[in-house]
């Protein structure tokens, strides 16, 4: 008897691998709805599609396809560069003051890139249409998911006991579905003449995240859907202008980062500080400010990958000022750019601005309509990172590996090299 005929793949395909590829997509659908369950969940989820999506590729086609592809993802300008951060700051926990959890945090920041960069090598996830309006099901869902229990006061998890009480347990969520709604978007409108559904799909999507966005504790997640819908319009109307912009504010951010406590100080007036006194932006202006002292303490090897989180008690404090070493003590700066340069100092700074620069280089040739939500993405995903949370939190690195891996399978495009 002949095997099941499954649509969307080859006949001649093994069952299994097909099965393997369905459970796959469906986690990587899933993972919008994972995030309002459990806020840490997204490295998880990616993790088991990638080994999903590897079994597929091993029992379809062994492992001499795959190794050649991995290659080539590697030896390519980004992949080479975030390579080559991963071994530096590997090598910068020689000094960390705690090398334990340093390592541990390495590995938080390290495994979901390499779920991402399995999942693109496999060849076996290419979302069309169907996943397409799945994932702005599973967004838009999780949103009024999100946006009851803030209107219930999270009544449904305090009468079940269930995991941290408070508001801004969300935090997490909305910054994913931020980062995973140009991707929903964009597949329902680039690849096909969008019907009434598709239309109506992406446009409730866009609404859902809008409205939790502003109305999370998250200010970051504001800002970055402000960012993401000005970005996208831009680009439609000037996109190598709008592409040469991302790029320099990109540039001058990292540059910047060592100061740019001092920077804020000087160019913050203390009435915007009090408008924005929800987002604790007077708060966050101080943490950079003790942070930049110790940057300026270790500028080109940094204080050793994953050194943050306790910073106050690596010996790098007592070469801060006095009146700023407490703030060390807060977790993260609160920045990307002030944590890579912290941590792994100028060499780590560099490699991760290389990076950057070799994503949005592929993006150059691309027509306004493909290069639009890709570069809404990067801009809205850098300019959330610059402001917000810590820079290698695992569920943050597995939301941009999706929207990475998404886009360059299943959003059409120009060029296939995005």
């Amino acid at each position: 008897m002949s095997p099941p005929i499954i649509p969307g793949f080859p006949p001649s395909e093994p069952i299994l691998s097909r099965r393997l590829v369905r459970l796959g997509t469906g986690l990587l659908i899933a993972l919008p709805l994972a995030m309002w369950l459990a806020n840490r969940s997204a490295p998880l989820v990616l993790g088991l599609a990638a080994l999903c999506f590897l079994a597929s590729v091993v029992a379809a086609e062994g492992w001499s396809s795959l190794l050649p592809r991995l290659r080539a993802r590697l030896l390519a300008p980004a992949g080479l560069a975030l390579g080559g951060f991963l071994l530096w700051s590997l090598a910068t926990i020689a000094w960390s003051h705690r090398m334990g959890p340093s390592l541990a945090m390495w590995g938080e920041l390290a495994l979901p890139m390499a779920s991402g960069l399995v999942i693109a090598a496999s060849g076996r996830f290419h979302p069309d249409r169907r996943e397409s309006r799945a994932l702005a099901v599973a967004i838009a869902l999780a949103g009024v998911l999100m946006m009851a229990e803030l209107a219930t006061n999270l009544s449904v998890r305090i009468a079940l006991d269930i995991g941290k009480q408070v508001t801004y347990i969300f935090n997490r969520p909305v910054l994913t579905c931020l980062v995973l709604l140009p991707v929903a978007v964009a597949g329902l409108s680039l690849r096909w003449r969008g019907s009434a559904l598709d239309w109506l799909l992406a446009a409730a999507a866009v609404v859902v995240v809008a409205m939790i966005s502003f109305d999370s504790e998250s200010g970051a997640a504001g800002l970055g859907f402000l960012l993401l819908a000005l970005t996208w319009l831009a680009a439609r109307l000037l996109p190598r202008l709008m592409l040469a912009l991302v790029a320099l504010g990109f540039v001058a951010t990292m540059a910047l980062a060592p100061v740019m406590g001092r920077l804020g100080d000087e160019a913050l007036p203390q009435s915007l500080h009090e408008r924005l006194a929800n987002s604790h932006s007077r708060d966050r202006v101080d943490i950079w400010l003790s942070f930049g002292e110790a940057i300026r303490a270790r500028p080109v090897l940094g204080s050793g990958f994953g050194t943050s989180p306790t910073l106050d008690r690596h010996p790098v404090a007592l070469e801060v000022s006095p009146p700023r070493r407490q703030l060390l003590a807060v977790g993260h700066p609160h920045s990307a750019p002030v944590q890579a340069w912290v941590e792994t100092g100028a060499i780590g700074a560099g490699l991760l601005t290389l990076a950057g620069l070799a994503l949005l280089w592929r993006l150059r040739h691309l027509p306004a309509r493909d290069l639009a939500p890709r570069l809404a993405l990067a801009a809205s995903a850098f300019g959330v990172a610059t402001v917000a949370h810590g820079a290698w939190q695992g569920w943050w690195i597995a939301a941009l590996a999706l929207a990475a891996v998404w886009f360059f399978c299943g959003v059409p495009s120009a060029d296939r090299h995005d």
